[in-house]
This record gives structure tokens, sequence and C-alpha cells, in this order.
């Protein structure tokens, strides 16, 4: 059995989709030779949470928790609302207040490469302390925050532990990297750090395919790809929506606004009376009033129904029993890497998946791989509307289905023996 340190931000009861990587890998790790120990801060500022999935976390892990200041919690002061947006990394460029940009300015040039960058140096002598009379094999930092992997890089460099340095989402390429207003001597140090961490860990993972081949121009350290994924549970019960349900799952914010899905659908429902009866849209978590207007300008606003912020479980029913699930990315080249961890559970869901997102996506290739869905980008808007009256037609007749293959690789199960493997044999 393989000891191994992890070291991350999110964790019960922290909502959203960044827990659930490692809460599941935690959760199978032993079954596949990995004994993990959990370092998450004491007091972190979670701008989501979900209490549902606290029972999750597996009986007997050892979880150690230290301490962190979080900045954020003083900038709630000011406000309250754009705070927690920064915090979970949704910046948009279009209406900015003044103190919008006074915060974004302050967050990317004062606090690099994240504002987690404070518990860095005494989380490093918290466990320095505790390695020293703790056996571990192996250390385990997840990004973003990318500061965590700061703390691994400094117990590697002093220690000389094996470290593996996990990449939710990219570093400086990620889509809202340029909105933290950086000045260059800023960007030359998130740079320099990103360039540091990818040449200093042993061994680097990533979630899609497209990060590897960016992070690959950086270093020659071995990169793998472990994706985000779905767990097997236990047989929920499908109870389809009467209506003709589009679901999205997950913030639908300013920056992924889906004009041309909204101008489809209201021409379908100018051309068709029926359509527009049957027509529902659900958004579920955090919608934008830029969104909102769009829906209303189209015509939309009888057809939609916002349900706010669901709990993790609900959220899984309600994919269950929609009739198409909806997956949005914006219309950007940074975003081509981004595999939201969601679209592994419209996969599990087994219910057509539509998706909207940059030309070569790692989304369409798994949406192909896995015969799950259909993938558009931007341009593609009669395309579009002809797939939209195919869902229709297929609705209508009571066979509104789809032959999913190839999933079980996506299992979190499956990915943990992966991983797993990955671990056992690093060197």
């Amino acid at each position: 059995m393989k000891r191994a340190l992890i070291i991350t931000y999110y964790w019960p009861p922290a909502g959203g989709p960044g827990v659930q990587r490692w809460l599941k890998f935690v959760t199978y790790f032993k079954e596949f030779g990995i004994e993990p120990v959990v370092f998450i801060p004491d007091n972190p500022h979670y701008p989501l949470q979900d209490k549902s999935i606290v029972s999750e976390i597996p009986e007997g892990i050892e979880i150690i928790r230290f301490p962190i200041k979080e900045p954020y919690a003083f900038a709630k002061m000011f406000s309250k609302k754009k705070t927690n947006q920064v915090s979970s990394g949704i910046i948009t460029n279009k209406n900015q207040s003044v103190l919008e940009k006074l915060l974004l300015w302050v967050r990317g040039n004062f606090f690099i490469p994240d504002a987690r960058i404070g518990w860095v140096k005494p989380s490093v002598g918290f466990l320095k302390e505790y390695l020293a009379n703790n056996d571990m094999d192996i250390v385990i930092s997840s990004g973003p925050p990318h500061s965590l992997h700061l703390i691994a890089m400094a117990l590697k460099k002093e220690l000389g532990i094996k470290w593996v340095a996990d990449f939710r989402d990219p570093w400086t390429t990620i889509h809202y990297h340029q909105s933290l207003r950086l000045n260059k001597r800023a960007q030359k140090k998130h740079l320099k750090l990103e360039s540091q961490v990818l040449n200093n860990a042993d061994l680097v993972v990533v979630t899609s395919s497209n990060t590897k081949k960016e992070f690959q121009k950086i270093t020659n350290k071995p990169i793998e790809v472990i994706s985000n994924g779905y767990d097997v549970l236990e047989k929920i019960e499908t109870n389809l929506d009467a209506q003709f349900s589009i679901a999205h799952i997950g913030s639908l914010l300013t920056n992924r606004n889906p004009e041309i899905l909204w101008e489809v659908l209201s021409a379908l429902k100018d051309e068709n009376k029926a359509f527009s009866k049957a027509l529902l849209v659900k958004l579920v978590g955090a919608v934008s009033e830029d969104v909102l207007k769009s829906i209303a300008a189209f015509g939309l606003t009888a057809n939609y129904k916002a349900l706010g912020y669901v709990s993790h479980q609900e959220a899984i029913q309600i994919q269950h029993n929609s009739q198409v699930l909806l997956l949005v990315e914006m219309d950007s080249p940074e975003t081509k890497s981004i595999i939201p961890g969601k679209l592994f559970e419209y996969v599990a869901a087994n219910r057509p998946i539509l998706a909207l997102g940059p030309d070569g996506s790692d989304v369409e290739g798994i949406l192909k791989e896995t015969n799950s869905g259909v993938y558009f980008n931007y341009t593609d808007k009669e395309k579009l509307k002809k797939q939209l009256q195919l869902y229709y037609e297929a609705y209508l007749n009571a066979n509104l289905n789809v032959n999913s293959q190839n999933t079980e690789k996506y299992s979190r199960r499956e990915l943990t023996k992966s991983l797993s493997s990955l671990l056992l044999n690093i060197k």
C-alpha cells in the first residue's frame, strides 16, 4: 500500500464540480493500493456549498486541516456577489463596475498565482513537520487554485518526495486569465511559476488532450490524461418530463450566453405552435441578467424555468428526467481544452446531449466516442435547428433516446484504477 498526501482546496461541503474529482479518487483509492491522506484548509471560502455531499466522504480517511487566511472574506465587505463570482473564476468583461475592476486588478497583480498564495508558506512548514513524523510515498497537488502546486513543489525540493501535479483546468491559458487585468510583471510571474511547476513535478496529470498538448510545449516531464468522470449510482428511477425539456446544469453567465440557441428555438416556436407549447428550457444554477434578457428578447420567457442552485443529488435526478441535456462553452480557442465535469454525468444519465462550443474542443471527441450526443460550433445555425427538429419529432413519437457506448472508461472507479496504476509505478 502506497501512502499519498493529497493537497486540495475543494472538499465537502464545497459545492460545484471542483470538489467531485478528488472526493471520488479518495473514495476508490484503497481498492487499488493507495492509502490517501487529505490536506485541506480549515476555514475556506466556498462560493457554493452543498452539505449533502459531506455524507459521501469515505469512512476511515485521514483528513488534516490547517487554517487559511482568505482575502475574499475581506472583499465580501464591499460586494458579496462580485467576490463570490471572482473567487469562483466567474469573470466577465461586460459592464464591469469600478469596484469589480479594482477587485480583479488586486486579485491579478497582488495575489499570484491566486488569492490562496498566503496559505503556501505556513502550509509548507506545517507539512514538513507532519512528514517528519509520518511516512508518505508521494504528494499530490490539485489546482486550481494553483497556489497548492507551490506547496507541493516546496516539499519536493526540500524533502525529495515524489510529486504529482494534477491540473483540473489549465493555468495561463484558462479563458479568464487575461480578464485578471494583469500587468507585465504579473504575467511574467505566472508564466515562470507555471513552468517551474511543470518542470519540477515527477508526473503531470491533466483532464484533457488539448491541455496535454499545451503543457508539452513547456515541459518534457511525463503528462497523462485522467479525465473527470461519473459515478455508477444505485438505480435512479427516470421519470421523463412531459414537456420537451432542454436542461442546462451549472452556471450560465454572460460570456457563455448561447444566443444562437435562443434564436433557433424562437424560430421553431414561430413555425410550430405545438412546439411552442411543448418547449421547456430548464436552467439549473446561476444565470446572468444578460442571459435572461436574451431569453426575453427572443420571446422565450414563457418557455424557461430557472431552478437556481440545487444539491448534486437533485441535479443528477434532473439530468435523468430531462428530454435533452444542454452543454454550453464559450466560443473561444482558450476553452477547447475545457471538459466540464457535468459532461460525464450527462453521459451517465443516458439522455441525448446537445453541445455548443469552439472548434477543436475535446468535448466533441468524447461525444463521438460515446455516441451520446451532437456537437455544434457557433456558426452551425441551420444544423442546430435541424437537430432540434429531429429531437422534437422523436419526442412526439416517444422514442427520444440515445444509445451510448464506450462509457465504462469514464466511471470514477475505472479512472481511479488508471490513476492508481500511475502512482504505483511512478519513478
